[in-house]
């Protein structure tokens, strides 16, 4: 029977088992919660320590002068080279080392990283050091079978793309990290099911929204002038016209869930008012009316849909209560924008991969595109390379959820995809 090197990587991935949980686990149980950005440097250390025994190349880069890093909370980022036999190109394995915050409703220790019925349970068990974890083990099997590989292999560990990703992968693709002349293809192991390849995601304007009104004693109201009350308008105005509008707006990118393939707002915060005070305060608040009040909205907008309209969709709606609603006074501010992205289904990267994904699990992949914004949009927009997927195991309705986990077949499955995928990139005809 011939041996092909497809079956000797799906049979060093399986043999890699144990070390894939046990990675995973050491992961999780290294805290990195963003906000504010803990242990970042801490995860980085480890990841330098492991990769460079598998013959690495090592960095270590702090994102100085980024959004968010301060020597409190530096933002540190890994990038690990390997370099081939010979010369060709580069494959670059993306992940985020940052995690959300923990929430409620967890019956099990978040950073625990406790395997139960062939499940990882922990914060970023799913998004996404299972990735992380699956990304490395790949590498490590393909350079053990395949030594004299000709290109180089990348393994990068990122911060923040929780946040935006401006102190990870944006701050990287600026300083030419990214650049195509350096790589030339790039998977991303976000979780979207590991028959899924994502080729993108949709775009998204936050701003802050601050209705003003006038201080006075709360006996008082009259003499006032209330910026919650002014928010009220706005929130009634939302409901009755704006949301309506975006459930018109449908894509024709194929965006997972089915909910997703609209237009949406989400309001992410109100703040109005006296500011809350500590939990161990035990006072009462000061009789006071609100003479300001914020919002923050989340718009996610599709590839058919022009930034400017989008935006004047907000503005028009606040100049239409201006013009009814007496003293009512706003400002508008972005806080950020990005635009949407998708690769092209025949790129070099999406083909190679779903022939691995066809060769593994026996079954032609979905392409999706992710409702959500991830750090593509940094490599595509910053870097200029368009050659660049999201693939990695997990199930993407966990992320953030109590209880997330993700399952060791799963990542043992992606793992062989994405050493197929290296073979076919690096290996020579």
């Amino acid at each position: 029977m011939n041996i092909t090197t497809s079956d000797r990587l799906i049979k060093e991935i399986e043999t890699r088992r144990e070390a894939l949980i046990e990675l995973t686990q050491q992961l999780i149980r290294i805290p990195t919660l963003n906000p504010p950005g803990l242990k970042y440097r801490e995860i980085c250390t480890f990841l330098a320590e492991r990769l460079g025994q598998s013959g690495f190349k090592i960095e270590l880069i702090r994102a100085e002068g980024a959004i968010a890093d301060s020597d409190k909370y530096p933002r540190w980022n890994l990038i690990a080279r390997h370099e081939g036999a010979s010369t060709g190109e580069c494959v670059h394995f993306n992940s985020h080392h940052d995690v959300v915050e923990v929430g409620h409703g967890w019956t099990r220790d978040p950073f625990g990283g406790e395997l139960e019925d062939g499940k990882i349970y922990g914060r970023g068990a799913c998004d996404m050091k299972g990735g992380l974890a699956t990304s490395i083990i790949a590498a490590e099997a393909f350079i053990a079978i395949c030594p004299d590989y000709a290109g180089a292999i990348e393994i990068s560990a990122t911060a923040d793309e929780e946040s935006g990703g401006f102190g990870g992968v944006a701050y990287l693709a600026e300083k030419g990290y990214f650049n195509p002349d350096r790589v030339q293809h790039v998977i991303i192991p976000e979780p979207l099911n590991k028959d899924r390849i994502c080729l993108g995601h949709r775009g998204v304007w936050w701003a802050e929204i601050e209705t003003k009104g006038r201080i006075a004693h709360g006996s008082m109201p009259f003499l006032g002038d209330c910026a919650v009350r002014h928010m009220g308008a706005v929130l009634e105005e939302m409901e009755t016209h704006l949301f309506p509008l975006l459930a018109t707006k449908h894509t024709d990118m194929p965006v997972v869930p089915d909910g997703a393939k609209e237009s949406t707002l989400n309001i992410n915060s109100i703040h109005g008012g006296a500011v809350e005070q500590d939990p161990d305060y035990t006072g009462l608040p000061a009789p006071c009316v609100p003479d300001r009040c914020r919002i923050i909205i989340d718009r996610r907008f599709l590839i058919e849909e022009d930034i400017d309209v989008v935006k004047s969709e907000v503005t028009q709606m606040l100049e239409k209560i201006k013009a009814i609603r007496p003293d009512f006074e706003y400002e508008i501010r972005d806080l950020f924008e990005v635009q949407p992205s998708m690769t092209a289904e025949d790129a070099p990267v999406v083909q190679t991969v779903a022939k691995a994904i066809e060769a593994v699990m026996h079954k032609r992949p979905e392409y999706v595109v992710s409702p959500g914004t991830y750090d593509q949009k940094h490599i595509d927009r910053i870097g200029k390379l368009k050659n660049c997927i999201a693939y990695g195991p997990g199930i993407l309705d966990l992320a953030h959820q109590p209880d997330e986990w993700i399952g060791v077949q799963d990542m043992v499955d992606s793992a062989q995809v994405m050493a197929l995928a290296l073979a076919d990139l690096l290996l020579p005809d």
